[in-house]
């Protein structure tokens, strides 16, 4: 009895300094202010945005192992000779940092694990970033009032190309060495300044003594640095604006449904960002990526036979080996127009167009009102079409950076696998965009035969007269519900009486090329209306936008923008 009424009063003790502690902490930072608001999130549910935790978790897992490899790796560009375990490199000349790098790989314990499941993370963390990107560009949740967070999203992806960039060029091997010296070639392709920049970069001619130093900084502080604010800055407008949801009973366009933080939520993340930890480990172990010591130290006249950059900036490399060579002098100076233009021009225009998409479409279609509800790819064709005209090219460019690889697998020259990927790099995007906008159209004309004619019950029914037709049965009503929940824009007209200026007729026609491919749905009078009401904006939309304030009551679930439901 005396150890149990003492174990009874050591619990009371810890409850009341744990009370006491709170109401300390929170009498001078607003912490249930916070918990409340945390407590009330409702997070959602489908698996879709599980895609921007997985990048968050493998950003994590990035800066956990990275803080281990910085006890052991030195970026000086000093040369030493090696002594260490690996006989092949031993009493070769190399940078002190390609030393500590094979030093991590076979000498530190746990630290050739370390080194690839940091290399296997960066991977998936690019990777994440790019298919949650694709995910919310397809499903339109970059509208309003999410602009701002479509832009930190990819601010994070180019910071993530050249936060992955900077790593790879660290361990000073033979292929890292060969992606620097077409860095400093694309540098140095810069009209009137790029020799000045190249210098400046590299500490004098490439390969200089002070390249390592900087990117090291820059991968260990400056681009961790960015990278933990706008990810925070994207989390914060995540967690104000709520997410949007897929069209289901009870979700409309003024409320969030979800599951609440705790504790579903947060057991549901906890378990995945585990799960994540783990399988990078498992990959790192059986999975070898980036074997430097195969590669040899860096040497400037040498470079390393089939090399081939990560993926996310095998696009680059593509499009150099596409480029003819073109060059063109002025004055005595050349102008590099086959480095210039694929490796600087073509991101520069593929991430400005990217950063500013929202914008454009919001533009042409003079849509100003909020979104929170996700529209079905198929239900924008034009939008759809665009999105994977977009992937095509970037595939293509990705199969461009080992056209030598391909022109080995299929025993063919190279200059012919240049050219037949010259020119699907031209026609490849067109025709996907028209087979995508087509197969668009056909899924909605699909969604309108099984909404007029019900769903087909594999059953044959034979009429007296001997005629055979399938039996079909009514479409349940929360497939009825998700296929007709979907929000109706007309495209921008011009004025029937006067001209029309050339601003508003690019606009009505770029309205027109966006929003004029429909399939229109049998619904009853009824269902139109509830429609309408369900896919209104808020209320409070501020800009005074059509539906915003017309009178329309609130959907079920909520009706204003903090309505939130947690299941």
């Amino acid at each position: 009895m005396s150890l149990r009424r003492h174990r009874t009063r050591g619990n009371d003790r810890a409850k009341e300094a744990a009370v006491r502690a709170y109401a300390a902490a929170d009498g001078r930072l607003p912490l249930s202010e916070i918990a409340r608001v945390a407590l009330r999130k409702a997070f959602p549910d489908h698996w879709s945005f599980l895609l921007g935790e997985l990048a968050l978790y493998a950003f994590l897992v990035l800066l956990l192992t990275g803080v281990y490899l910085t006890l052991f790796f030195d970026p000086s560009m000093v040369e030493t000779v090696y002594a260490g375990p690996y006989r092949p490199l031993q009493g070769q000349p190399m940078t002190q940092a390609y030393t500590t790098t094979l030093r991590l790989s076979f000498e530190v314990r746990g630290g050739l694990l370390i080194r690839q499941v940091h290399h296997w993370a960066a991977l998936v963390f690019v990777a994440a970033i790019a298919v949650h990107m694709l995910r919310v560009f397809f499903t339109g949740a970059f509208r309003k009032p999410r602009e701002a967070n479509w832009v930190l999203g990819v601010t994070l992806f180019v910071l993530a190309m050249l936060e992955g960039f900077a790593g790879y060029s660290l361990p000073d091997d033979l292929l890292s060495g060969t992606g620097l010296r077409t860095a400093a070639t694309i540098v140095g392709s810069i009209p009137v300044v790029g020799t000045y920049l190249e210098m400046l970069l590299f500490g004098g001619q490439f390969p200089g003594q002070v390249v390592i130093p900087r990117l090291y900084v820059l991968h260990v502080l400056l681009a961790p640095a960015l990278l933990v604010a706008v990810v925070t800055a994207h989390v914060l407008l995540v967690f104000y604006l709520k997410h949007t949801h897929w069209a289901l009973p009870g979700r409309t366009n003024r409320n969030a449904v979800g599951h609440p933080m705790v504790p579903h939520f947060a057991v549901k993340s906890t378990g995945l960002f585990l799960l994540v930890f783990a399988v990078f480990t498992g990959m790192a172990a059986v999975a070898q990526i980036n074997p430097v010591w195969r590669y040899g130290p860096f040497r400037p006249d040498q470079v390393s036979a089939g090399s081939q950059p990560d993926w996310y900036v095998g696009f680059l490399e593509g499009a150099l080996r596409l480029m003819p060579p073109w060059t063109t002098v002025v004055a005595g100076h050349t102008i590099m127009w086959n480095v210039f233009v694929p490796a600087l021009l073509l991101p520069g225009l593929l991430f400005t167009g990217l950063l500013f998409y929202p914008f454009i479409e919001k533009w042409a279609t003079g849509d100003r009102a909020e979104h929170h509800l996700c529209d079905r790819p198929r239900n924008r064709p034009v939008r759809t079409g665009l999105g994977v005209a977009g992937i095509v090219f970037y595939a293509v460019l990705l199969l461009a950076g080992g056209n030598d690889l391909l022109a080995l697998v299929f025993d063919a020259s190279i200059q012919a696998v240049t050219w037949v990927l010259r020119v699907a790099l031209v026609l490849a995007p067109l025709l996907a965009f028209a087979v995508t906008r087509r197969l668009c159209l056909a899924l909605q004309a699909a969604d309108r035969r099984r909404l007029a004619e019900g769903e087909e019950t594999r059953e044959v029914r034979q009429a007296v007269h001997g005629e055979l037709s399938g039996r079909h049965r009514a479409v349940p009503p929360d497939v009825r519900y998700r296929l007709l929940m979907r929000e109706t824009q007309k495209p921008v007209a011009l004025p029937e009486e006067g001209p029309a200026d050339r601003r508003l007729r690019v606009r009505a026609a770029l309205s027109r090329f966006l929003l004029a491919d429909r399939v229109e749905l049998p619904a009853r009078a009824s269902e139109r209306a509830a429609v309408a009401e369900r896919t209104a904006p808020p209320r409070w939309d501020e800009d005074g936008d059509p539906g915003a304030g017309s009178g329309t009551g609130p959907g079920p679930g909520g009706g204003d923008r903090g309505s939130v439901r947690a299941d």
